[in-house]
């Protein structure tokens, strides 16, 4: 990137991350669920075994049912047909609990930007965990007194890769536009969705995924602008013969979701001709930004550019921490890479990569911008 690109372009100028207040614990989680399946040992053993490997330990969820003793909730296995939530219900309480995570994580992000609500120019919403109208982005523009007039542009109902969907299409509009500033906000509540079954896709899915939501907000860059991470030009791409692999539907108790186990194995075969198509022949950067679809997705990117420990340790302790977010969890990983690079003074090449539903591959190129020394802050939201 050269100086003029750099002065033309766009970046992230502030993020901001929040969570619900019910934290699950994997181990407790998969106590109640053997004892929810005590009758099927097969399925038993197989829950065991996923809990304990797909690198989650804690999670987040806006259900406290989903805390409660085998006998009284309503999303485990064998739950009585007539208790099990309906899709209805489970979208009611995405509604209610929704615009406040929303609204949390998008005031962080507006305060860690320094700007104001004046200043934005575009509101861009996502999520596929809910739905509801009017909907997030209005109730956003009420509570933060946002332009009636702002753009706005929801992403709905395009899983994981969305979160760096959006933040590709922002990219975009700045640099087309300077004087334009995106306000994005991402609101997953997955564990919504879980379902009250015996089968394994359902237990795996119910092993790894959480609720949380998150925000950005991507601006005109600058030389006198502070920490940031400045975006390059990055892409979207189909990979090849994997459409089946992951599916995410509306059913009547919920979504239902399918996560083929050759998902890793596909992004090892179809993944390194984008990224090289990304990088127009230089080296491969220093941060790598992977979104933790699961433990085996980390895997196969560390293996196939032979990453240390500590380049893929971000989006292990995500996942660790707070499990898959779908959509929120690109910016849950990059809010951890400023953390830790904050402190040094020299730019930072990076990539950012996440995965979703076709299957799609959202790839885009940023460097790590540090603030000048005399103006540096502590600013953290809670992610270790």
């Amino acid at each position: 990137m050269n100086q003029l690109e750099a002065n033309t372009g766009a970046s992230i100028m502030g993020i901001g991350t929040a969570w619900p207040a019910h934290r699950i614990e994997q181990k407790d989680v998969s106590a109640r669920l053997a004892q929810a399946l005590e009758h099927e040992p097969d399925a038993r053993r197989w829950a065991k075994r996923i809990f304990n490997q797909c690198g989650v330990e804690t999670r987040y969820t806006c259900e406290p049912n989903l805390l409660e003793p085998v006998d009284s909730c309503r999303y485990l296995p064998f739950t009585n047909a007539d208790e099990v939530p309906t899709t209805s219900e489970r979208v009611g309480k995405y509604k209610a609990a929704a615009v406040p995570l929303g609204l949390e994580a998008a005031g962080q992000a507006i305060q860690d930007a320094d700007v104001t609500s004046s200043e934005l120019t575009h509101l861009i919403t996502v999520s596929c965990t809910g739905q509801f109208l009017p909907g997030l982005d209005v109730r956003l523009i009420q509570q933060l007194e946002l332009s009636p007039q702002i753009n706005r542009i929801p992403l709905v109902f395009q899983g994981c890769a969305a979160g760096l969907k959006a933040i590709q299409l922002a990219n975009s509009i700045v640099t087309a536009d300077q004087k334009a500033t995106v306000l994005i906000v991402c609101v997953e509540l997955c564990t919504l969705h879980f379902q009250p079954s015996a089968k394994r896709d359902d237990l795996y899915a119910a092993s790894f995924f959480g609720d949380g939501a998150s925000a950005c907000v991507i601006g005109a860059s600058g030389t006198d602008r502070n920490e940031c991470f400045r975006l390059g030009r990055g892409h979207s791409t189909l990979l090849p013969d994997c459409a089946e692999e992951m599916i995410w539907e509306v059913g009547n108790t919920g979504f239902d979701l399918y996560l083929s186990p050759q998902i890793p194995k596909l992004l090892g075969l179809h993944l390194g001709p984008e990224v090289e198509r990304l990088l127009e022949g230089s080296g491969l950067p220093e941060i790598w930004a992977i979104h933790p679809g699961g433990r085996g997705i980390v895997d196969a990117v560390q293996k196939l550019y032979q990453l240390t420990d500590e380049q893929v340790s971000y989006s292990r302790n995500i996942l660790r921490d707070y499990g898959n977010l779908s959509s929120v969890t690109i910016l849950f990983v990059l809010q951890a890479i400023r953390e830790d690079y904050r402190q040094k003074e020299e730019h930072s090449s990076g990539i950012a990569l996440a995965f979703g539903p076709g299957l799609t591959a959202e790839l885009l190129p940023f460097t790590y911008i540090p603030a000048p020394i005399a103006n540096r802050t502590p600013v953290n939201h809670g992610i270790q």
